[in-house]
């Protein structure tokens, strides 16, 4: 028996696999459905994700970081999803970090031999300097990529979590991650093309990791994002608006508030908080 089971996402769509020539209407409607296949299997996985959530807000509290390992497709969404948390949440900028088969060049352009170099897993990992204080969250879809599972390998080495995001459920175990977060999204309608419904699935798997992460070390209130760093006249304006729901407070005072804390909205929030023992 193989040691990397074959992939779901490799099977040919049976929706599609009878049809010679179907509509584009009958083409965008087995999409649709299965779009809607991926947030349910990402529904499905609640338990795991709550689970790999605590890891990580706990590695934060403790000074510990996230690091994403992917490739091609995976990847990306993991390095577009670490360069979000510190504008949306005020995190440091190497406290989410993303990793990509073949370096920054594979951001712009299809290196496929890249997922398969476990070496450069090992020498991409070696300058973080990996602690027991840290997540290493590996995520491929068919569950057999080499340099994911390389870098997984080295995480468990140093003594770091590790969280496994894959849409193929048999290859969860594989390697041996704390969590699993397994997806069963199934057949792609472009057998293989884990762009589409895999990635959809992947992208809500780590808008909620880091999200949740972050709305349980209080970077999240009341559906605001007050980490938020606003860096340009949109995000100030909406500092602003922020400001005054949550403190009651009318906008041009809000907006003075902010101006005094040089635009920090947890700063403006403080601020407002009564002194204990004071009327």
């Amino acid at each position: 028996m193989s040691a990397h089971p074959s992939s779901p996402t490799e099977a040919v769509h049976p929706r599609l696999s009878q049809q010679r020539a179907p509509s584009l209407v009958d083409f965008f409607g087995a999409m649709h459905a299965e779009n809607a296949r991926a947030a349910a299997a990402v529904a499905h996985a609640n338990a795991a994700l709550v689970r790999a959530t605590k890891l990580i807000a706990k590695a934060f509290s403790q000074g510990g970081r996230l690091i994403y390992v992917g490739a091609g497709t995976s990847g990306r969404l993991g390095v577009l999803d670490a360069s979000e948390c510190p504008p949306t949440f005020g995190s440091a900028q190497r406290q989410v970090i993303g990793l990509i088969a073949g370096g920054e060049r594979a951001l712009r352009q299809s290196i496929e031999g890249a997922e398969d170099d476990s070496r450069a897993a090992q020498r991409d990992l070696k300058p973080l300097k990996l602690s027991a204080r840290d997540v290493v969250c590996g995520i491929t879809a068919s569950g057999r990529t080499p340099y994911v599972l390389a870098a997984l390998a080295v995480a468990r080495q140093k003594g770091a979590h590790t969280v496994f995001v894959t849409c193929n459920p048999s290859a969860a175990k594989i390697p041996r991650p704390t969590v699993a977060i397994a997806l069963s999204t199934g057949a792609e309608v472009l057998a293989g093309s884990t762009r589409l419904k895999a990635g959809t699935a992947t992208k809500l798997v780590l808008n909620a990791l880091t999200t949740g992460a972050f709305f349980l070390l209080g970077r999240v209130r009341q559906g605001e994002m007050i980490g938020v760093q606003p860096k340009n006249q949109k995000l100030k304006r909406r500092a602003e608006r922020m400001v005054s729901r949550l403190t009651g407070l009318p906008l041009a005072q809000a907006r003075a508030l902010l101006m005094s804390t040089r635009y920090q909205v947890e700063a403006a929030l403080t601020a407002t908080r009564p002194r204990r023992g004071s009327r």
